[in-house]
């Protein structure tokens, strides 16, 4: 689509550059689809290390303009911000020290990004996910639409991977996917899944998909244990979804959206299909869910209700 807004902005804004916002930055870069990236660091330094790298391969990919700061200023004319700040959980750490850490630096880093920008679109990454993009949402005052999380994007990825290895055709004519919490509550919606209109429980057993839903779950743990940390998938997943919101391509991502009057649920973040355009969140999609599917959904909106009260113990 062409844009007719002269003033429409192609800028991201990428706080904390760790391993996953470095990577962002990166797939986005080669993506092409930025006019500048903005990458802001409490270590200054490091930002622009990264910012320098990325120049040195200027040669080879669009011209994109990079620059680095510890100041907030630089989410000023962004049309998206992207959140990756906050620390990731340790062997041993509970959910709530996890928590209490996440939201105090999001307590510190929403109202920057809100002084020097009203208007972009806040994109979460850091987990708790749900509970984090809630918290985004309580603290920046901005409309749900221009306030959601990756959600279960990267899951549903590794889960048509995962089918289409199984399957031995291509994941991207597989359709199917994660929804819910982001995280060990989620569910795969296998009432709709398909393959070329099939169902896939035409092809696998219930067994078999249990177990495949099983090694998604633990695929996260499985890279950690090998190399520490996820990066380069999310990366890609966040590229992705700032493409959609650029070029204005009405794509559909399980994004992490605020439900409201949704299938009875009201206030709370989830992964469901939807509609991701140049304003934001376009349109959050009807899912027909069987029996067991419901009673998961349900389980989702508890466990994640849950941790939002426990999240707003420190002020949200």
């Amino acid at each position: 689509m062409e844009h007719t807004d002269s003033n429409y902005s192609t800028k991201v804004a990428i706080v904390g550059t760790g391993f996953v916002g470095s990577s962002a930055a990166y797939a986005i870069m080669l993506d092409g689809v930025a006019s500048e990236i903005a990458l802001i660091d409490k270590k200054k330094e490091i930002a622009e290390g990264h910012a320098l790298d990325f120049m040195h391969g200027m040669q080879f990919t669009k011209s994109t303009k990079i620059v680095a700061s510890d100041s907030f200023e630089l989410v000023k004319d962004a049309q998206i911000v992207v959140l990756t700040a906050g620390i990731s959980q340790k062997i041993g750490q509970t959910r709530e020290e996890l928590l209490d850490a996440n939201v105090k630096i999001f307590k510190e880093i929403i109202p920057q990004v809100v002084k020097y920008n009203k208007k972009c679109i806040l994109l979460v990454v850091t987990n708790p996910l749900d509970v984090m993009t809630y918290v985004t949402y309580k603290l920046s005052g901005f409309d749900s639409c221009r306030v959601f999380g990756t959600g279960t994007v990267l899951d549903t990825s590794r889960l048509r991977y995962l089918l289409g290895e199984e399957l031995k055709v291509s994941p991207k004519d597989i359709t199917a996917y994660i929804l819910g919490e982001h995280g060990d509550s989620q569910f795969v919606w296998w009432s709709h899944a398909n393959v070329a209109g099939i169902p896939i429980r035409k092809y696998i057993s219930e067994d078999l998909l249990e177990k495949i839903h099983r090694k998604v779950k633990k695929s996260v743990y499985e890279v950690i244990k090998r190399k520490g940390a996820t990066y380069y998938a999310v990366a890609i997943v966040i590229s992705k979804i700032v493409k959609a919101i650029l070029l204005d391509q009405s794509r559909i991502f399980t994004v992490s959206n605020f439900l409201q009057d949704y299938h009875g649920v009201n206030e709370v973040y989830l992964s469901i299909p939807t509609v991701v355009r140049q304003s934001g969140i376009y349109q959050r999609l009807e899912i027909l869910l069987d029996k067991s599917e419901e009673k998961m959904f349900d389980n989702c909106v508890k466990k994640t209700k849950n941790i939002i009260e426990e999240a707003k113990k420190f002020g949200i």
